[in-house]
Order: structure tokens, then sequence, then C-alpha cells
């Protein structure tokens, strides 16, 4: 058993209260969902939030595709795809990732503290590189037991609302997506 599963039977609890138990499934589904919507557009570019309550997707999609993908993607998860819940570009994964290269740039500060820069940059960039790619299957196996939960259960779709906002950039508008779910 990893660290990381050890860990997911410890908060297990905690996991298993309702909110945190349905925004994990939620999370779950909108993996799902974005990777069922990345097979069928090209070049897809997305994003999206889990909440307790459902969902928010940020990409220029047809409200359409979405309902679509949402209800492939969970009838997919209910039939024991559960690794539709895993995603590469999870936040998760992202803050794995920053949190481990960060530490390990911390150490290799510390360990060559009385070093020039010239001594000091090849061991923090090789501390860091080495942490970035452990990172990866951590992030994984965090995303694994729990940041998702690849059961969706009784999960089902309420309604998909479509909205628009401005870029926080200044340019143009992004389409949203707010997909309502409920469970118990």
């Amino acid at each position: 058993m990893s660290m990381v599963q050890q860990f997911a039977e410890m908060i297990h609890p905690v996991l298993r209260l309702p909110i945190v138990r349905r925004t994990r499934r939620n999370h779950a589904l909108e993996h799902a969902t974005i990777t069922v919507l990345s097979n069928r557009v090209k070049s897809l570019s997305m994003a999206g939030r889990s909440d307790q309550s459902g969902f928010v997707l940020f990409g220029d999609v047809p409200t359409e595709a979405v309902r679509s993908a949402v209800l492939e993607a969970l009838r997919r998860m209910q039939q024991g795809e559960k690794s539709l819940a895993i995603h590469p570009n999870c936040g998760t994964n992202l803050v794995t990732t920053s949190f481990c290269a960060s530490v390990a740039a911390m150490l290799g500060m510390k360990v060559t503290r009385s070093s020039g820069f010239t001594n000091r940059l090849p061991v923090v960039m090789g501390l860091v590189a080495v942490a970035v790619v452990l990172s990866q299957p951590l992030g994984f196996s965090l995303q694994r037991h729990i940041t998702t939960d690849g059961d969706p259960a009784d999960l089902e779709l309420v309604e998909i609302a479509r909205s628009e906002m401005r870029s926080p950039f200044g340019r143009g508008r992004i389409v949203v997506h707010r997909v309502t779910l409920r469970s118990e």
C-alpha cells in the first residue's frame, strides 16, 4: 500500500463526509467530461472547477456537446471506467508538482548555502528536475485516492446552464457551462 493510500485510509472519515464525497464525485465527472469532449473536439481548450453541487467548464463548446459528454462520461463511469476520473491536467497534479519543486529548490539552496550562485544553480536545477519527475505519479495517486472518487454511485445530471463572462485578460468573452448534479 502506497503512502498516499495509507494517508487516504487515515482520513477516510473526512473523505466520506457528504459534502466531500459529492465534491470528489463531481470532480471525477468533470475530468471524465473533459476527456470525452477532448476526444470529440479537435484542439479543445477547456478548464473546469468542481464543488459540492456540480462543476463549471470554461471553454467555447456548444451546450448540447457538453450535455452529451456529461451523460456519456457518467454512463461510462457507472459501467466501471473509473480511470476517466484521473486527468493529467488536473490542478491536483499542478499543485503537487509546484509543491515538490519548491521543496526541492529550498532544499538545494539550504545544502549549498556556502557555495556561490554558479555552484548552487546546477544542484537546485537537478533537485527540481527530480522532483518534477517524481511528482507526476504522486499527483495521479493523490487524484485517485483523495481528490476524486471514480464511483459516481447515484450521481445524476440536473441541469446545464450556459453563460458568458468577460475575459480577465480583456480580450473577448469566455463561455461558461455550469453543470448542476445531484447525489446523496
